[in-house]
């Protein structure tokens, strides 16, 4: 009977202990898969619907913000800024609310408003050629158009509240407009740029709200 030599002995020995380590990890490595997938299958539908949930929203899906311009017979005339979809109420809202004297026949407080849309709130008995209604009792609208006379103010006529009540005109430049033309007349919308602190970019903003007729 032949034995194995020792180096021989010891060649079968490290073959045996390789042959057991391949199939062990292959048992291992298919074990792994198979509880991967059976991890997989017990995901039911509702768990997937609470995952989707819990997603955070897209900025596209984010709550889009209007600004609009209020002025008139409220108690904060100014820019005011609302959920998209929001009404002419929710603008008189955060204006501080109607005066007393706002004429409320002349309004539409549940019209939809857009942005960039400008809004006057006129008081009883105001003469219509100096206004901007928000909606007049017919149901015509005569917002946010700026070729239309009505959405503008004279000024060289208006008062310094009205001009407060322009976009990044406060209570410094206005003065300074009414002390201008107390000493000479606007003869164009552009003069209005001769005013200290008035510039191309500020005058960009109010040009379409402005008038010298």
């Amino acid at each position: 009977m032949k034995f194995f030599t020792k180096r021989e002995q010891i060649v079968i020995l490290l073959l045996v202990i390789i042959v057991v380590f391949i199939i062990f990890f292959n048992l291992y490595n298919k074990n792994v898969t198979l509880n991967k997938k059976t991890n997989l299958e017990e995901i039911t539908l509702d768990d997937l619907e609470e995952i989707d949930e819990e997603k955070p929203k897209d900025e596209n899906e984010a709550e889009e913000i209007i600004m609009v311009h209020i002025s008139g017979q409220v108690y904060k005339p100014g820019l005011v800024q609302l959920k998209n979809g929001s009404r002419v109420i929710d603008a008189v809202n955060s204006a501080g609310g109607l005066k007393s004297e706002a004429d409320l026949d002349r309004i539409n407080l549940a019209k939809k408003l857009a942005d960039e849309e400008k809004i006057y709130i006129p008081k009883i008995g105001e003469d219509n050629d100096i206004i901007d209604e928000v909606e007049i009792s017919d149901g015509g609208s005569s917002s946010n158009s700026s070729g239309n006379k009505s959405n503008k103010i004279n000024i060289n006529t208006c008062t310094k509240e009205e001009l407060m009540n322009l976009p990044g005109i406060g209570e410094v430049l206005a003065t300074r407009i009414v002390e201008y033309r107390e000493s000479r007349k606007f003869n164009s919308i552009e003069d209005i740029m001769n005013v200290s602190g008035i510039g191309n970019k500020k005058f960009e903003n109010i040009k379409d709200f402005i008038t010298v007729k």
